[in-house]
């Protein structure tokens, strides 16, 4: 049989969809295809200035009818053709599956009879008339959008209590929903006019939405800066300490926003309040949603050496251990990143030889996550153990450490972690006769 090729004939062929169904425009309106209405417009000149292409992914609509998808591909139809069998596919993949050398229809699995596809021009037309008017639409939304954003901008410029409040509660839902209303409020100095709400005698009702209306929008380093203010990093973080979950996050997201900025100074972060609240936010076993959020700021915080002895200092670390046996394992990762950072410090690492339950924490997690949860784990040990070799050491093997940090050795764990790993066996093994020691390395402890 010749290799198919595109049939050069501009008839028809079969006006059938993936399922085999003749269509024609007037069915597919009746039966709701087209939403039920026609587009002024467009089939016309309008409709042609629009590429199908464009409004499909512009739209990105998570649903279209099923009689629009690409057997093959399971994506919407650009160019639908038709075969002798009466299924449609889009051009390019039963071309594609023909190059491949089969010689089936590949919904049906049937022999072809006949080696041409024909353009389905009924099925065209009502996957470009069903997507323009979906375009059309979105543009108008987009558009009422805009202006209504700008609208509420002049607003929020003139009015006060109640009114005030209800005008950023409506932006905060426009912003959220359209890209053109974010632009026009950035266009429009809504960014400053939004800034200017924070401050020393901002309620909660005011702060809350225009720190949410802020966390949307695209801030430049004139803004961040503006932000920067400790009168208004201050409000930030007391609206932080007492908000909804949602309004948290939103703190959380705008002070990691103004931490991206090169001008940013760590005292803005160095809070006693700030570090309360995030640890709040982390222990709340409530609105699990927070938890990452917060150890995802927690991280930044700590990467600033000033700030380690002062999130110690709140008692975070037999908090965060605490925590580690319920967070999932992204959470988890950071929590290990953010310990270990603590270590590097001296009041770190005695507050985590103090807690009692970081030893069997970090001994249970190696091995058994990731090989980053391992690492952070085998450093955290190695800094306690080496703080009290022999304290530590003999609760940490009597733990089953040993036989874990036989494990890493023998794994395909990197250079370095075996390393360390050989150097804290070694610690350990220095309390122990060898007949005692080789004993507890036991995997059957490990196991259990």
């Amino acid at each position: 049989m010749p290799m198919f090729q595109p049939s050069k004939r501009d008839g028809l062929g079969f006006d059938s969809g993936g399922d085999g169904h003749i269509l024609d425009l007037e069915t597919a309106v009746k039966d709701g295809v087209l939403g039920g209405g026609g587009v002024g417009g467009f089939g016309g000149g309008v409709g042609e200035k629009l590429d199908l292409k464009k409004m499909i992914e512009e739209l990105n609509l998570p649903e279209v009818p099923s009689v629009f998808i690409c057997p093959i591909s399971l994506e919407t139809m650009q160019d639908p053709v038709t075969l002798c069998t009466g299924q449609t596919y889009e051009r390019s993949n039963i071309l594609k599956w023909f190059s491949l050398g089969h010689y089936t229809c590949p919904t049906t699995m049937q022999e072809l009879w006949d080696d041409t596809v024909t353009p389905n021009r009924t099925l065209y037309h009502l996957i470009y008339t069903w997507f323009s008017q979906k375009y059309v639409q979105m543009k108008k939304r987009s558009e009422d959008a805009q202006g209504r954003a700008s609208e509420l901008i002049d607003t929020l410029k003139k009015v006060k209590g109640q009114a005030r409040i209800q005008a950023l509660k409506e932006l905060q839902q426009v912003v959220a929903a359209h890209s053109t209303a974010r632009k026009a409020v950035v266009d429009e100095g809504g960014v400053a006019l939004l800034s200017s709400l924070l401050g020393p005698f901002t309620s909660y009702a005011v702060g809350s939405e225009a720190i949410a209306i802020l966390v949307n929008l695209s801030l430049n380093s004139e803004s961040k800066l503006n932000l920067m203010q400790p009168a208004k990093v201050s409000s930030i973080i007391d609206i932080l300490n007492e908000g909804s979950i949602e309004t948290k996050v939103n703190c959380v997201q705008l002070i990691e926003t103004l931490m991206e900025e090169k001008d940013f100074r760590t005292e803005i972060v160095s809070s006693h309040s700030l570090l309360v609240a995030l640890m709040r936010l982390v222990r709340d076993k409530r609105h699990p949603n927070g938890h990452l959020p917060g150890l995802g700021l927690l991280k930044s915080i700590c990467m600033h050496k000033q700030v380690r002895s002062l999130i110690v200092s709140v008692g975070a670390i037999p908090q965060l251990v605490e925590l580690l046996s319920g967070l999932n394992p992204e959470c988890l990762e950071i929590a290990l990143f953010i310990l270990d950072v603590l270590s590097s410090v001296p009041e770190g690492r005695q507050a985590l030889k103090d807690c009692s339950h970081t030893i069997p924490s970090m001994v249970k997690l190696l091995m058994r996550i990731s090989e980053s949860c391992t690492k952070y784990a085998l450093s955290i040990l190695l800094s306690i153990c080496k703080l009290s070799p022999e304290e530590c050491s003999l609760i940490a093997v009597d733990r089953g450490l040993a036989a874990k940090l036989l494990l890493v050795i023998q794994s395909g764990c990197s250079s370095v972690l075996k390393q360390q790993a050989a150097e804290l066996l070694k610690l350990c093994s220095l309390n122990y006769s060898d007949t005692i020691f080789i004993s507890k390395c036991k995997l059957t402890r490990t196991i259990q």
